[in-house]
């Protein structure tokens, strides 16, 4: 964490800020240009200055709270949400149904194996897809892109003839 406390960017935009302040009146006699410089500049860095305090003070909130959870209670944590988001809604499946819906693909699958010349790490990834079926969302996903192949063997077969 360091001596002041991950806000060195903070204080080096606000050094700088502050030189920038001092040297101002110093150089507003100068040239006229400069005094337009030091209006733009002066306001931006203190802007950038404050920008750097709150993202660091954020940060610095959401990583104090983070500490206090074990890593066994993130990831509990994290998988009790997930099932709970699975377990909720309108779109709740039971365990059979899920079964189905993994023999129905696994066999439209298998049929579109010998039509269409898939590469086995695609076939492997729908396979995969099919045993982890949990939500009436990634059913309905899976068969669309069932069908999707499915018209692409027509196609070829058709192109073939």
């Amino acid at each position: 964490m360091g001596y002041l406390g991950n806000h060195l960017a903070t204080v080096v935009t606000g050094v700088f800020a502050a030189v920038l302040t001092g040297l101002w009146p110093y150089f507003v006699d100068f040239a006229p240009i400069l005094n337009f410089v030091f209006l733009m500049a002066v306001p931006i860095t203190w802007f950038l200055t404050f920008t750097c305090w709150i993202s660091q003070k954020s940060t610095d909130y959401m990583h104090k709270h983070e500490t206090h959870m074990s890593h066994n209670e993130k990831k509990s944590l994290s998988n009790a949400q997930t099932t709970q988001i699975y377990a909720s809604g309108e779109n709740q499946v039971s365990l059979t149904e899920i079964k189905a819906a993994q023999n129905e693909l696994s066999g439209e699958l298998s049929k579109l194996k010998e039509s269409v010349k898939l590469k086995d790490s695609e076939i492997e990834r729908l396979n995969q897809e099919i045993s982890n079926l949990q939500t009436l969302v990634q059913i309905e996903s899976l068969k669309t892109e069932l069908a999707n192949l499915k018209m692409l063997a027509s196609e070829r077969k058709s192109k073939n003839k």
